[in-house]
């Protein structure tokens, strides 16, 4: 009939007209890969950056301002306070909790002013999962975990060609030397460092660069801040980037910080555990 609108012919390829107003659908935007619940973290890239240089700063002021208390309070001779910050075990460890103090404050503040969240939930500080493991089985595998690494460290430590005393060992000559990095490295290192690395730097690190890469970096930075302590002992160094990097990867594997914690509190002591199988070490304690 003439005056009829004919209707497109689907075949000829002809698309059928647009009502008026009616604007074309707008392209869906990407859809970003989902972040692994363990990953997922108020804090990013730039509060990484800061916590670097907030703690390269205390650890700055604090050594500062303890050796000029040993000088004026202890009577330690100003030409030896440099050797003697480094060798007496009581500075070495006062230090290093007040340090330690310093960075948990911060991230406890830098958590509070971004989530109501528990702090120590939002640190990783959480139930661990593997499987079907029980969480009992499983810690006492953490801690199992830890033993091993510890036995493959002193095994690797016999290939090792360092004839210089490294700075850490200083620590040692004294019973009183003993009982205080012994103390601190099973009630507050563990704790700490597990809170700082695999709490607050893998997360961010694990989300920028993927899980395995972010891994490999956090144990990278672990053996970093041990340095000063190894200074000459590359092989010790060595051994400290891969036991950082087996501790990120029990985080990894269960989404807790729990585990890794187990795992260093089992390394740590079963290291110090041979200490009393070493005769120096006994003479030292003995006297």
């Amino acid at each position: 009939m003439t005056g009829e609108a004919t209707p497109p012919d689907p075949a000829a390829g002809i698309a059928p007209t647009e009502s008026p107003g009616e604007s074309p659908a707008a392209p869906e935007p990407p859809r970003r890969a989902p972040i692994r619940a363990d990953l997922d973290t108020p804090w990013d890239t730039l509060d990484l950056m800061v916590l670097f240089a907030f703690s390269l700063g205390m650890l700055y002021l604090l050594n500062n301002l303890m050796a000029t208390l040993a000088v004026l309070a202890l009577h330690v001779p100003a030409a030896q306070i440099q050797r003697f910050s480094v060798t007496n075990a009581g500075f070495v460890v006062v230090r290093q909790i007040l340090w330690f103090v310093c960075i948990l404050l911060f991230l406890y503040a830098v958590v509070r002013r971004r989530t109501a969240a528990p702090f120590w939930t939002t640190m990783g500080w959480r139930g661990m999962r593997l499987g079907e493991t029980p969480g009992g089985v499983l810690a006492l595998a953490m801690l199992l975990g830890g033993v091993l690494m510890a036995v493959g460290a002193d095994i690797a430590s016999q290939f090792y060609n360092t004839e210089k005393t490294l700075p850490i060992e200083q620590l040692f000559t004294t019973r009183r030397g003993i009982e205080y990095v012994m103390a601190f490295g099973l009630l507050i290192a563990p704790l700490a460092e597990e809170t700082v690395f695999r709490g607050y730097v893998y997360p961010v690190l694990g989300r920028k660069f993927g899980v395995f890469v972010g891994i490999v970096l956090t144990g990278i930075l672990f053996g970093l801040v041990h340095v000063p302590q190894l200074w000459g002992g590359w092989g010790q160094i060595a051994t400290l980037v891969t036991v950082g990097m087996l501790l990120t990867g029990a985080r990894a594997a269960t989404g807790s910080v729990v585990a890794s914690y187990l795992v260093h509190l089992g390394y740590n002591g079963f290291l110090f555990a041979g200490i009393f199988m070493t005769p120096e070490a006994l003479r030292t304690l003995h006297h």
